[in-house]
């Protein structure tokens, strides 16, 4: 069993092709958690959706923050802390393979999660302690020397830095790296992984945290969605902000494709090949 906590803001069109990506290509049985934050776009079918993955005992929990809630810090950084803390109370927290940290605009690919399962496996039995994070190479890695290690079929890197999109950890993370200070990100709208980079530096004496895996877990799809932290950052002093991160024309397109022809079409977009 696997926990995976998806933030969400806004493009509910493309929370609905994550969401089905996870349960067509998913191998392994998993929890998901949703983290619906401050979205101000078709909120009512937002929860409409919610509702219908809740009733069909799809998703596990879900929860719709608003500035309140999130202490108007980076919602991101405020869910994955409440989901952490959440996961702290669970009697059997140590059971599960791994917990996964997930974009709304990742699609996940077919086994990606057996991948990762075999991955932890390699790490904990060649003892890599120093590793904290398991993702696809393609994530903003930086990687250091030559590389040793082959995974599931796949070289595998390990470096450090890498962007959150689709991360990995063991299901020990909190307790084990920390959770963040929100105090550090009130009023931003980015910052999340960097601050976990330094957390990860520090419990590592300065070593390399991360193994990056030469394969795609999942297509990072926020140049076609939108990407609300760029935007908000880019337009952080702008009235109409709130207005420009709806993204009305995307969310049309992606919804009246199919989930196949989306995937379909996503695969062959090399802007989608280049990760996050």
């Amino acid at each position: 069993m696997i926990k995976i906590a998806i933030t969400i803001r806004n493009r509910l069109a493309i929370t609905k092709k994550c969401i089905l990506a996870l349960k067509k290509h998913s191998k392994l049985q998993h929890q998901i958690y949703l983290f619906n934050n401050l979205t101000n776009h078709l909120l009512k079918e937002h929860f409409e959706y919610t509702y219908n993955l809740l009733n069909q005992g799809l998703i596990t929990q879900a929860t719709f923050n608003t500035p309140d809630s999130t202490f108007k810090a980076f919602s991101k950084a405020t869910s994955l802390n409440a989901f952490g803390l959440m996961h702290e109370q669970d009697p059997q927290k140590d059971s599960y393979f791994f917990l996964v940290f997930l974009d709304n605009d990742v699609i996940v690919t077919p086994g990606w999660d057996e991948v990762l399962y075999v991955a932890w496996k390699y790490v904990n039995s060649t003892k890599l302690a120093n590793i904290k994070v398991i993702t696809q190479l393609r994530s903003g890695m930086k990687c250091t020397g030559i590389t040793k290690h082959s995974v599931a079929g796949h070289r595998a890197h390990i470096g450090s830095l890498g962007g959150s999109a689709l991360w990995s950890t063991r299901s020990n993370f909190f307790r084990d790296v920390g959770f963040i200070n929100l105090r550090e990100l009130v009023n931003y709208d980015k910052r999340h992984d960097q601050i976990y980079w330094r957390l990860m530096g520090q419990k590592t004496q300065g070593k390399d945290y991360i193994l990056g895996l030469e394969t795609n877990l999942g297509y990072h799809c926020g140049p076609e969605a939108g990407s609300i932290c760029n935007v908000l950052t880019k337009h952080r002093k702008d009235g109409n902000k709130l207005d420009i991160i709806k993204f009305e024309a995307q969310e049309e397109n992606i919804e009246k494709l199919s989930f196949d022809e989306f995937y379909k079409m996503i695969k062959s977009d090399p802007r989608m090949n280049r990760g996050w």
